[in-house]
């Protein structure tokens, strides 16, 4: 709901504040005297492009802020959310025109485009002018009407869930059989790549291991050689050294008992005797582990070959990188087969989803074909009462194949205006003044069902007069008990049905200027502006006297 709007230095606006009720307004005044200024001024806030000719005062900007109770608009609130801007139960929305021309808005003080201001400004106000051309041509706007009277929220609730749901399935299991299709074009080259290294089946470090024993089996005569050369100096020998190191110690001891000093050196000899008879054993235990055997060698040689080949065809350094490449490559071939399953299951589970919302949709679109021309015969009715008796309206539905986000219809407001028995969509059968008075018709039907902005209507009244004009009146404030609405009007029955009646007229300020004023008249002054409307600047008694009784009606 609109509670100010504030325009300074706009075109012949100097300053001036309205402060609208929640309810009906009306906005009166002689023609020029700014009321559609006060609409273009409006607009800014709305995104609509503007430039430094619309100063007043060339050395000062212009500023148009609106101040909005947005606390139950939960769709301004939620688009609040996704421009990522701050939520509050009063939203300013401000716009400003430099001197040199150049524009910014703002929202709650934070600098956004005009696309931005343009998206959340539309959820806060509508200009007649915008609803009755673009609205009428949105047939997303006109399933929420047929809906809204249908009483279809509760399923539609239900089947945008569905819907939505519905829609995710399909989409991932588009994404996962991409994914599928370009895994199954690398799927036959790695599975050749996991087979060549399963027949291999190398074991952990056994590439180096291979190169190790190998390199042993070529130096074998030589190792033997040393080893045994070794053993038999040790050991084995004419004279070995252990054998000297035992009789050594045996002399030692001999003499101990008459020099003390020997007996560690003896000792330590005697050590010395069995570390180097280990030792020859473990010569002898190394001579037993060289292996001559040439098939052996063949056979470690194309081990060996085998997997430095590998290692240079995958870039790798060792055998236990081959290994994780093993591994990574069963882990990926599983993946795909597991994506198969993982498919099979989500087709499963969105045909399912896809009955449920396809059964929903059906009930939808029953009752939609059920109020369709309860809706057409309404609307027919009011629009006679209006002042235009010979229109007919019309509601069409047409089966769409599949569900879309509406469900299973797609839907057209309709208009025949002469009788003539050919329907045409309204946006292109009805003149301007026609279409604000279809709109007013179509939202006084659905006022309690469906949330509606700040609506404002200028010139709804134009061309009608008496009782039309009175039914015209009559819609403005029943539509009011349910929405804010502000309406520029030059018919007395309207601006007397008003809760709160503004009037827009010139004066000429200090600088012998002359600007745009608007104030709230009192009962008093309404009865005055009203039998001028009636009767002229100086009405007659008759006049006032019809004036005080539309006010007091």
């Amino acid at each position: 709901m609109l509670q100010k709007l504030s325009i300074k230095n706009y075109a012949i606006i100097d300053h001036l504040v309205i402060e609208p009720d929640g309810h009906l307004n009306t906005v009166t005044g002689e023609t020029g005297a700014g009321k559609s200024i006060i609409l273009g001024a409006l607009s800014l806030i709305l995104g609509e492009r503007a430039d430094s000719s619309v100063l007043i005062n060339k050395e000062e900007k212009c500023v148009v802020e609106g101040y909005f109770d947005v606390k139950h608009n939960e769709a301004f609130n939620r688009a609040l959310k996704e421009e990522e801007l701050d939520e509050e139960a009063q939203c300013i929305i401000r716009r400003e025109i430099s001197t040199s021309g150049k524009s910014r808005a703002f929202v709650n003080d934070t600098p956004v485009t005009l696309s931005v201001l343009n998206r959340l400004s539309s959820l806060l106000i509508d200009l007649h002018q915008q609803f009755g051309h673009l609205a009428l041509e949105d047939d997303h706007f006109q399933m929420n009407v047929l809906d809204a009277v249908a009483g279809n929220a509760d399923m539609l609730k239900e089947y945008t869930a569905g819907y939505t749901a519905y829609k995710k399935i399909s989409q991932q299991i588009i994404e996962y059989k991409a994914q599928q299709t370009q895994w199954q074009k690398e799927a036959d080259y790695k599975q050749y790549l996991l087979d060549e290294l399963l027949q291999l089946n190398f074991k952990t470090g056994e590439i180096e291991e291979a190169e190790q024993q190998l390199k042993q089996m070529t130096h074998a005569e030589r190792i033997m050689s040393v080893l045994q050369m070794s053993r038999q100096v040790l050991d084995e020998g004419e004279q070995p050294l252990a054998n000297e190191l035992k009789r050594i110690a045996q002399q030692l001891q001999g003499i101990t008992d008459v020099m003390q000093d020997a007996e560690p050196l003896q000792e330590r000899i005697l050590s010395a005797y069995a570390e180097l008879k280990d030792i020859a054993g473990e010569l002898e235990i190394l001579e037993g582990k060289i292996n001559l055997d040439a098939g052996l060698m063949q056979q470690l040689q194309e081990r060996m070959d085998a997997g430095y080949k590998l290692l240079k065809k995958h870039a790798l350094q060792n055998t236990d990188e081959l290994l994780v490449l093993q591994q990574q490559l069963e882990e990926e071939l599983k993946a795909s087969r597991d994506l198969n399953d993982h498919i099979n299951k989500l087709e499963q589970e969105q045909a399912s989803v896809y009955a449920e919302v396809l059964s929903i949709a059906k009930h939808i679109a029953k009752a939609r074909r059920k109020t369709a021309p309860e809706i057409a015969a309404r609307v027919t009715e009011l629009l006679a009462l209006v002042g235009m008796p010979n229109a007919r309206f019309d509601i069409a539905l047409k089966d769409v194949a599949e569900p879309n986000a509406k469900g299973l219809d797609e839907v057209s407001f309709l208009l025949d205006a002469n009788k003539s028995g050919v329907f045409q969509p309204v946006y292109k059968a009805a003149s301007g003044g026609e279409m604000s008075r279809i709109m007013l018709c179509i939202k006084s039907l659905t006022a309690k069902a469906m949330h509606m902005p700040t609506l404002i209507f200028d010139e709804v009244d134009t061309g009608i007069s008496g009782e039309a004009a009175r039914q015209v009146a009559i819609l403005l404030r029943d539509l009011s008990e349910y929405h804010q609405v502000i309406c520029i009007t030059h018919q007395p029955q309207v601006a007397a049905k008003g809760s709160r009646h503004f009037y827009v007229y010139k004066d000429e300020d200090s600088k012998a200027r002359i600007t745009t004023k608007v104030r709230v008249l009192k009962q008093d002054e309404r009865v005055l502006a009203i039998a001028r409307m009636i009767g002229g600047e100086q009405p007659s008694d008759a006049a006032l006297q019809n004036a005080k009784e539309l006010v007091e009606a």
